[in-house]
C-alpha cells in the first residue's frame, strides 16, 4: 500500500548497491529469490550491511514501487529475519541453516 509504513526484508542482491557521490543516499535491491524490490535510504548503513547478506528495511512504498526506507537493519543470520522472509529464502533453497552462537565465557 502506498504511503503506509511497511517492512521489507531479504538478501541484498550482489552488484545492486549504488552510493551517491555527494550525499548519504544509497539505493539497493533486496530479494527473497522469488521477488525483488528496490530500496532507497538516506543515512549511514549499519556496519553489518553487505551485498549478499540479509537486511530488513522499514519505510514506505512510493508510486514507482520503491521502498523509501527510514531505517535499515542488517542481520547476521536469518534468525532475526521476519518469518515470512525466512520461509521464502528456505523455499528457494537460498537460506543457510542458522548457526547457533557460542557464548563467550567471562571471568
Amino acid at each position: 500500500p502506498l504511503d503506509r509504513r511497511i517492512r521489507a526484508g531479504g538478501m541484498v542482491e550482489k552488484g545492486s548497491l549504488q552510493r551517491s557521490a555527494d550525499s548519504l543516499d544509497v539505493r539497493f535491491v533486496v530479494t527473497d529469490f522469488n521477488k525483488s524490490v528496490t530500496i532507497t535510504y538516506r543515512g549511514i548503513l549499519p556496519d553489518l550491511f553487505r551485498e549478499g547478506q540479509g537486511i530488513v528495511a522499514l519505510g514506505k512504498l512510493n508510486a514507482q514501487g520503491v521502498v523509501v526506507a527510514d531505517e535499515v537493519l542488517a542481520k547476521h543470520d536469518e534468525k532475526y529475519m521476519p518469518p515470512e522472509v525466512t520461509k521464502a529464502l528456505r523455499d528457494s533453497g537460498q537460506a543457510a541453516p542458522a548457526v547457533p552462537s557460542t557464548p563467550v565465557k567471562q571471568g
